[in-house]
């Protein structure tokens, strides 16, 4: 009579399914590893944000006019289509001379402009457009939002210019400070198809 068991496996068998299982189950882990490790990275990873170019971008205009250091800072509203002098800026009002804040000027030397004495220092630039002439002015209040806080009792002076007529439309407000010779220069201002300039000299 057979004595022996008859569902036994051998040893060798047992020991390969054993290794079998193993790989198996390794394979399971490093294949799960790796599935959270990309989820994550794509959980973590930046959004990208497209950021829209604003309507009116911060501009500046600057230049050396022998020892004086002159700088303009302002915002530069485009066209658009619309009409500007007349319509979107009426004739006869204070204009902030750009967009957004106040536009202004610094200087590190005592100027003489349009005939007025301009002292040292940072002014705001403002306007009153018209047909016939504009009116520039210069205030001490330099830092304020478009004309909220302007007082005419803070004007440093105010000058007449007359305005030239432009061939091509200027598609954004542009300032330039031109330099004429070491001891003079100009202010430029053009919009659509207006252009207005200023002169100056050193004191």
């Amino acid at each position: 009579m057979f004595k022996g068991n008859l569902f036994a496996i051998p040893n060798k068998t047992i020991t390969k399914m054993k290794y079998l299982i193993f790989s198996i189950l390794f394979l399971g882990l490093i294949s799960s590893c790796e599935n959270n490790a990309t989820q994550t990275n794509s959980d973590s990873a930046p959004e990208k944000v497209t950021k829209k170019k604003p309507l009116s971008p911060p501009e500046s205009s600057m230049a050396m006019i022998g020892d004086a250091h002159i700088h303009i800072d302002y915002s530069s509203p485009g066209v658009r289509g619309r009409t500007i002098f007349g319509d979107l800026i009426p004739f006869n009002e204070l204009w902030r001379a750009g967009a957004n804040k106040a536009t202004w000027i610094e200087t590190n030397k005592d100027l003489e402009v349009g005939g007025q004495s301009l002292p040292a220092g940072k002014y705001g630039i403002f306007a009153i457009p018209n047909k016939e002439k504009w009116t520039i002015v210069f205030n001490t209040r330099w830092e304020q939002h478009g004309t909220d806080k302007y007082s005419e009792k803070e004007d440093v002076f105010r000058i007449d210019v007359t305005p030239a007529t432009l061939e091509k439309i200027q598609e954004h407000l542009e300032y330039k400070v031109i330099k004429s010779d070491e001891q003079s220069g100009i202010i430029s201002l053009a919009w659509e198809k207006t252009k207005v300039e200023i002169p100056f000299k050193l004191k």
